[in-house]
């Protein structure tokens, strides 16, 4: 192969950005978000037909939300879209089972006509025999809800935290970002950016981007020295 095809090859794979896997089946369950799962699991039987997920950015909530999606045969839907949304014919389009919805980032809600929306969804569910599922920042109890039916029936609802994942998660997430783009590393690298790096499943994607281009960049592997000389990079372009 000449260098010029070499090259060439490089630049074509960069073109193409790896997409997220939101199965079941691509979710690591670790202490830090097992409640949650578990919740998740038994959504046939929630006492209550509203549950409020939360946790911080990155801790996982949008990867299991879309597994209660795929549980439920659910419609998942951004909080910022409630207000010009046909909210009765989504419903309705789930009647033939237990209808389910997903409203992520509930928490963001800032203008009355979608604190309206959130709330007729809430009673289109309740009325359907459904399930909604909101992922969230905080608790209900931290939103800043104007509409008092709303805020009522929010904190109404049953919550479950996923807590920030450990270096051991955190570790196998690394291991497996890098096996979905069929990239060995070996355990030391693993370790070397566990312990350098933020603890969220966005950095260790948005790190595994950054050093798997790299690496395909430059024609090398992964070692910790190419680690080593992207996260100094990385630092200082935080600093400029």
């Amino acid at each position: 192969m000449t260098a010029a095809t070499a090259d060439a090859g490089r630049q074509l794979a960069l073109a193409f950005a790896h997409r997220a896997a939101f199965g079941a089946d691509d979710f690591l369950v670790a202490p830090s978000n097992a409640d949650a799962v578990a919740w998740v699991d038994r959504w046939r039987t929630w006492a209550h037909p509203v549950l409020v997920l939360h946790g911080s950015p990155g801790c996982g909530k949008t990867h299991l939300g879309h597994v209660f999606l795929g549980l439920a045969d659910g419609i998942a839907i951004a909080a910022k879209d409630l207000g010009a949304s046909d909210l009765t014919r989504l419903v309705d389009e789930r009647r033939t089972d237990t209808p389910a919805m997903l409203v992520e980032d509930a928490d963001r809600i800032d203008d009355p006509a979608a604190e309206h929306a959130l709330f007729h969804l809430h009673n289109l569910i309740v009325e359907a025999r459904g399930r909604l599922l909101l992922t969230a920042r905080a608790p209900a109890t931290h939103w800043p809800v104007a509409l008092p039916d709303l805020a009522s029936r929010m904190r109404a609802a049953p919550a479950v935290a996923i807590a920030p994942p450990d270096e051991a998660l955190i570790g196998a997430v690394l291991v497996k970002q890098f096996a979905d783009r069929q990239v060995r590393v070996d355990p030391a690298v693993i370790a070397f950016l566990v312990a350098r790096m933020e603890r969220s499943f966005d950095a260790a994607r948005r790190l595994v981007d950054t050093l798997d281009a790299a690496a395909l960049s430059e024609g090398r592997a992964i070692t910790v020295p190419l680690v080593s000389a992207v996260l100094a990079r990385l630092s200082d372009e935080t600093k400029d």
